[in-house]
């Protein structure tokens, strides 16, 4: 049974090593010959490079503060948009959620916006909840779902951004639809956020 077996192998071997000559000599030749194996057509000569991963589009972090990176996008004229992101975790230490926070405008209700994104798994009409400092708790919609997973859209007023700046942490709650009589809670630190977002807020010319 070993000798069929190495046969066998020995067999698949030769006729790949004889499918590459073939190819091989099918590629370079510039007329066919009778006798000889047709021409192979429609080969694919490559395309163009694919952009560099630091090229326009692409996303880097600027600077750290705490625990808080400045996360810009490159452009082409170098005026890059920024945001102040952190990556969420569990108890476990298993990265469950991102937020970003930008500094909006001034003449509107919202100071600043944030995006917050969650598992898929994450039990929808039961919101988002966040609170500062184990102050008054908000709750927040998601605006939709897609493969990365399940995004709320927040606005900050003035007064809640300066509850950011003085806080030490803030919790963000969700639900998970496996089990909507729990609660996943998950800590947003704090640390380094007046610094973060006042350098987001000169990048981003507000």
């Amino acid at each position: 049974m070993q000798v069929t077996r190495t046969a066998q192998i020995l067999a698949t071997a030769l006729c790949l090593l004889m499918g590459a000559a073939a190819f091989a000599q099918d590629t370079t030749t510039t007329a066919p010959v009778a006798g000889d194996a047709p021409v192979v057509k429609d080969l694919s000569m490559g395309k163009e490079d694919v952009p560099a991963a630091d090229g326009i589009g692409s996303t880097y972090t600027a600077a750290e503060f705490g625990s808080w990176e400045q996360r810009c996008v490159k452009t082409e004229n170098g005026a890059d948009p920024c945001q102040l992101y952190q990556l969420l975790k569990d108890d476990n230490g298993n990265s469950v959620a991102e937020v970003s926070i930008f500094g909006l405008p001034a003449g509107q209700e919202a100071a600043a916006g944030a995006t917050v994104i969650v598992p898929l798994e994450t039990l929808l009409t039961a919101d988002l909840s966040m609170t500062v400092d184990g102050g008054s708790t908000r709750k927040y919609p998601f605006s939709w779902c897609s493969n990365i997973g399940c995004i709320a859209r927040i606005g900050f007023t003035k007064a809640e951004v300066d509850a950011l700046k003085k806080g030490n942490a803030a919790k963000v709650t969700i639900v998970p639809v496996v089990a909507p009589d729990q609660k996943v809670e998950l800590v947003v630190s704090l640390s380094g956020f007046t610094a973060g977002f006042d350098a987001v807020n000169k990048a981003n010319g507000n």
